[in-house]
């Protein structure tokens, strides 16, 4: 039996849950015809990639340019469109953006002439976003999940946090590629690839996963394709490409961000969040999207414990004092990553940080496959409940449906792995069922009551700390990933907050940190993510290798 068969690999499975100056006009959709019968093999010599004016470049220098009149929001819309065309659809291929936005272009008009009027939003006034092709957008963009059968129609709303991101005078560039389905659709997936999208690359090393579900905006974003991403996690999927992709990445407190109009896995779980170069910019994001929304009841209970601003919490002396966990059996990555962990725990010490090393979080061995239990019976209802908002436009009403048009279509959508989880799912009954409410009640026991919230006072710690990953793997379509430790299902199952921060290299690809807190604490975990990030300053640019080493 594989890790993947075992209880530890189904929880895991969610991982697999990120040109100079040319001004041109908005690419072409990418990703809706028929997708690539076989994705190209990589070659051995590294591809040509131009230099770019805005390579790194953060939010806030981009506003600094806009205000001073070096730059519009219509040219940097133009510069990475530029840059999508140049190295997404050619050069390296990374296939990270499944579809541009016909009108952004437009929107950065309207919001130029918004600025010469005097009106600026806010400080993402005209940043250009890629968000996560799960994510819906009442517009010419479609929304698919990677999946050929949600391409018959746009949707007929806004998600919740495109909405907050639009008033906040973003500019939606286009859609990530993705683990199709969020990687729910089976347990031997490949990360990355989706029907409709391809296979997305790692720009570190292009024959290296660039993990999931998230794939697509990791890759993305750190390949400087916009400024600032989003992702959703269940289990992982923001973590783990941004720990590939050697970004920033928050996953918040469920009931932080709000999930309506986001194609689901599990209620209990599911969150959206930012994925970002920059612990700053991560922040500037999620002060956008948090906030209650009245489509998510989860929202409800944010109440209070939103924060107007979260770059303010951006001070390098606040790990000062601050007492963290060292959760050893989470350093499960290998000893090339726990290496990179020994500076990391030295850095943390050089920047005021009192250790307490090890902690213990015993109670997870006992969760079984209740986890898993939840996602299947949620899976099915939650995916009816959202097919219902999708319109005449798409067919499908059930994950009955959504598996015979997989059947109907294997040549393009199963041919390199099956739809196990799916039938799984489907087997599952009503979420009144006793072995349901038994496994959100264990989960809900071991993570937090005897989890999270008696770990943190036995030990009197703020937060908890571990490797978020291992490096990427190389990318294989005939067995599926290969995945190399993790630490994303106590922040994952709880419901509670997790940010990860670049901490090292290893052979030239990232590895990062990930700081784990009880609900609500995410003004503190960004606070100790960026005195971290500015003492060691991990993030390197990727050089979109062709192999490691190359």
């Amino acid at each position: 039996m594989s890790d993947r068969e075992t209880p530890t690999g189904r929880r895991t499975f969610l991982r697999q849950g990120v040109l100079a100056g040319t001004a041109v006009a908005a690419a072409p959709l990418l990703g809706c015809g028929t997708p690539e019968a076989t994705p190209p093999a990589a070659t051995s010599a590294t591809p040509e990639v131009p230099t770019f004016a805005l390579s790194e470049t953060t939010a806030a220098e981009l506003q600094q340019a806009m205000a001073s009149g070096q730059y519009t929001a219509v040219q940097v819309a133009e510069l990475y469109l530029g840059r999508i065309a140049a190295i997404d659809q050619a050069g390296p291929t990374l296939k990270s953006v499944i579809e541009t936005n016909p009108e952004a272009l437009a929107i950065a008009a309207a919001l130029d002439g918004e600025r010469k009027a005097g009106k600026v939003r806010g400080p993402l006034h005209g940043i250009p976003v890629l968000i996560k092709d799960n994510i819906d957008t009442a517009d010419k963009m479609l929304t698919s999940a990677g999946s050929l059968a949600l391409t018959g129609a746009p949707a007929t709303m806004d998600a919740g946090i495109v909405a907050r991101m639009r008033e906040a005078g973003m500019v939606i560039l286009g859609k990530a590629n993705l683990s199709e389905w969020a990687n729910i659709r089976s347990s031997r997936s490949t990360s990355g690839w989706s029907g409709r999208g391809g296979l997305t690359r790692n720009p570190y090393a292009l024959d290296r996963n660039a993990c999931g579900s998230s794939a697509g905006t990791g890759a993305s974003i750190s390949a400087s394709l916009a400024t600032l991403g989003i992702g959703t996690e269940t289990d992982g999927s923001i973590v783990c490409p941004a720990n590939a992709n050697g970004l920033v990445g928050i996953k918040p407190t469920v009931g932080l961000v709000s999930r309506a109009g986001v194609i689901p896995i599990s209620h209990t779980q599911d969150t959206a969040g930012p994925m970002c170069r920059t612990v700053r910019d991560a922040a500037a994001l999620l002060s956008v999207v948090a906030g209650a929304d009245p489509r998510d009841a989860a929202t409800a209970a944010s109440a209070g414990h939103i924060a107007a601003d979260y770059t303010t919490f951006c001070d390098p002396a606040s790990l000062k004092g601050k007492r963290l966990g060292v959760v050893r059996e989470w350093f499960n990555a290998g000893p090339a990553v726990n290496a990179v962990m020994v500076e990391a725990l030295k850095a943390l010490q050089s920047a005021g940080a009192e250790l307490v090393d090890p902690v213990d979080v015993p109670s997870l061995g006992d969760m079984g496959n209740s986890e898993f239990e939840i996602m299947l019976y949620e899976l099915k209802a939650d995916m009816a409940a959202y097919l219902a908002t999708r319109g005449a436009g798409i067919p499908h009403r059930t994950l009955a449906d959504l598996i015979k048009f997989n059947e109907d279509n294997k040549a393009t959508e199963m041919q390199y792995f099956g739809q196990e989880t799916f039938l799984l799912a489907e087997q599952k009954g009503p979420l009144s069922s006793p072995e349901y409410r038994k496994a959100v009640a264990t989960c809900a026991r071991l993570t937090r009551a005897e989890g999270m919230d008696r770990v943190l006072p036995k030990y009197r710690v703020d937060a908890l700390i571990a490797p978020t990953g291992g490096p990427a793997w190389v990318t294989d379509l005939v067995n599926g990933d290969h995945f190399s430790g993790g630490s994303s299902t106590l922040s994952a199952v709880s419901g509670y907050p997790a940010i990860t921060v670049p901490a090292g290299n290893i052979m030239g690809l990232p590895v990062g940190i990930t700081f784990m807190g009880p609900a609500w604490s995410e003004g503190t975990l960004i606070g100790m993510a960026y005195a971290f990030e500015q003492t060691v300053k991990a993030r390197q640019a990727p050089r979109f290798k062709a192999t490691i080493p190359g």
